[in-house]
């Protein structure tokens, strides 16, 4: 059972690439008392990931925190370095990448999906959410192949 919204995000560890290398982020502590536009990609360097969700982000990131978003943050499964070698690639830093290595997040929220017919194994839906103080109050789930509900441009029009 996936997600919904007025559900409580589930305690989990992200990893954050940072200058200093890995760092563990407890899902409690980052999105508590914040606003966080979340938004969840198949895989760094993805073709649509890279080309349309994270540039949209980027792009985005102004008008997002002036209706309120304290944060912007993106999270697939992938390992801490390829999602910080990611953000550096796309000039992205406006937002923070949280790395679901193992897929432990997008599994507890219900939201993975198999990949395994490209090469890619379990992953995690694209998605957007809004979360506040941990609590989701908006969620905006793609179809299979599809790119529209959980862009930059969405999200903000339904702030």
């Amino acid at each position: 059972m996936s997600i919904k919204v007025g559900d409580r995000l589930p305690s989990t560890t992200f990893i954050k690439p940072t200058d200093d290398g890995p760092q563990p982020v407890n899902s409690d502590e980052y999105f508590a008392g914040r606003k966080v536009a979340l938004f969840s990609v198949p895989g760094a360097f993805t073709p649509t990931c890279s080309a349309k969700h994270l540039p949209g982000y980027v792009e985005k990131a102004g008008e997002l925190k002036a209706k309120g978003v304290d944060e912007i943050a993106c999270t697939a499964v992938n390992d801490p370095f390829v999602m910080g070698a990611w953000r550096k690639s796309a000039d992205a830093g406006d937002v923070t990448m949280l790395a679901d290595g193992n897929g432990e997040f997008a599994k507890a929220i219900g939201l993975e999906m198999d990949g395994s017919k490209f090469g890619l194994g379990t992953r995690g839906q694209r998605f957007s959410m809004l979360v506040n103080d941990g609590v989701v109050e908006q969620l905006h789930v793609e179809a299979p192949g599809e790119f529209k509900v959980s862009s930059a441009e969405h999200l903000i029009a339904s702030l």
